[in-house]
């Protein structure tokens, strides 16, 4: 056993004759100590070194003559732990997933202005909003034009009787040319720098031209015939292209942020995506999709900033729509519970905000896609039949039948609010 038990050897000679005779290691139990080993097992090396007293005259000579610790392989506590050179390090904090801090969404407008004489009607498009940071709104006959860097207020153009009302308002994208349509089937184009009137265009409707997008040198317009007309501006001969497949009044048009492809809403039910490639002079019915699944007239239609071939429709059904233009496929679909009136995408957060009619007169905030309600912002007291962003993409305007346009804050933090008195009611005329 360990430690406490020694051998000891007899030695043989060897007859160096006989090769097959080696030496053996008879081991000699009366050499053992057997109570010198009990000992060891029970009190342990507490002793230390007043066993060796008691170890046999042999054991003491083994010892000293081969200078060997006579502890060998002996049972002993166990080493002391070392002493740490470096503090121990601080536990790993617990992985948890990063979330970015709640947006405050303000509810209430932060401008309101006096807007007497908004036409209330679904199919018009009587407001937008410029790169140059200049609003324009229609009332009745008359546009005027408010500038939200300084607030000053100017008229445009009021057209006579036999032309009036103005039907429709669109900035080109340069933020100094706007296309003006009108209720007897006129697009004029003005620049608003000079307030002076470049040109009339005429011949491409039958009827008010009630929607306008821009692409590019291209005004397309949108009529009450139904059909929808690529204008180019820059020639005589403007009229180079025409779309035809509405059955009733073209009420919205938007261009995908590419340019490819052109949205239409009407009042017929349907949202048409036409592409630039597939429609011709020749085939000018050909459209790439074509949806009915809306169950009213469609006038609010949006591209998406962040997803390439995402549209979203909403119309007089309730019902905000999503799809995808590339497939055809419907993605989604929301009954608000109230009439859509116009559609925009948050330019920086997966959003999209919707105005609407009877009976809440509100706006409302929609996470995309879960498509869950994060804000409704109420302040108008009739349907809220425009809707349009700045450049920057963080202030919404909005007019309504109530007679009013406000400005709110949606898309980003609150304003500061002016020192200046009535900062927060301004007329328009």
């Amino acid at each position: 056993m360990a430690g406490a038990v020694h051998w000891r050897y007899r030695f043989r000679e060897i007859d160096s004759s006989k090769k097959d005779n080696l030496d053996r290691f008879i081991p000699n139990r009366s050499a053992i100590n057997f109570g010198y080993a009990h000992n060891m097992l029970t009190e342990g090396a507490k002793k230390g070194k007043e066993n060796l007293a008691e170890m046999s005259t042999y054991q003491k000579l083994l010892a000293e003559a081969c200078d060997i610790p006579t502890r060998i392989l002996a049972f002993k506590n166990k080493p002391p732990t070392p002493k740490e050179i470096w503090p121990p390090l601080p536990p790993p904090p617990p992985q948890c997933r990063s979330s970015k801090p709640k947006r405050h969404i303000p509810k209430t407008w932060e401008r309101k202005l006096d807007a007497p004489y908004m036409v209330d009607d679904f199919c018009l498009n009587l407001l937008d909003w410029g790169s140059s940071n200049v609003i324009s709104i229609a009332l009745e006959n008359s546009v005027y034009l408010w500038n939200a860097s300084n607030s000053s207020t100017s008229e445009l153009v009021t057209v006579d009787d036999e032309y009036g009302p103005v039907t429709s308002v669109s900035w080109a994208s340069d933020g100094r040319h706007i296309a003006v349509g009108l209720n007897n089937s006129i697009v004029q184009i003005w620049d608003a720098t000079t307030t002076k009137q470049l040109r009339t265009l005429r011949g491409g409707h039958r009827g008010r031209v009630g929607s306008l997008a821009w692409n590019s040198h291209i005004l397309t317009t949108g009529g009450m015939d139904g059909k929808i007309v690529d204008n180019d501006v820059r020639v005589r001969s403007h009229i180079v292209q025409t779309y035809i497949g509405h059955d009733q009044e073209v009420c919205g048009l938007k261009w995908s942020p590419s340019g490819r492809q052109l949205a239409s809403g009407g009042n017929d039910n349907v949202v048409h995506i036409w592409d630039r490639s597939v429609v011709s002079l020749n085939s000018p019915t050909r459209c790439l999709h074509r949806f009915e699944e809306h169950r009213a007239a469609v006038k609010a239609l949006a591209w998406s900033p962040f997803q390439s071939n995402l549209l979203a429709s909403g119309g007089g059904d309730n019902c905000i729509k999503m799809w995808n233009t590339r497939t055809g496929a419907r993605l989604n679909s929301v009954d608000t519970g109230s009439q859509v009136c116009s559609l925009l995408w948050n330019k920086n957060e997966r959003e999209l905000l919707s105005s609407h009619g009877f009976t809440e007169n509100q706006l409302t905030l929609w996470k995309y896609p879960s498509m869950v309600k994060m804000a409704e912002l109420n302040g108008h007291t009739s349907r809220v039949l425009h809707m349009t962003q700045s450049p920057d993409g963080c202030m919404v305007a909005t007019a309504a039948a109530d007679e009013t346009m406000r400005l709110w804050n949606v898309f980003e933090t609150p304003l500061k609010t002016s020192d200046e008195p009535f900062a927060k009611f301004n007329r328009i005329r």
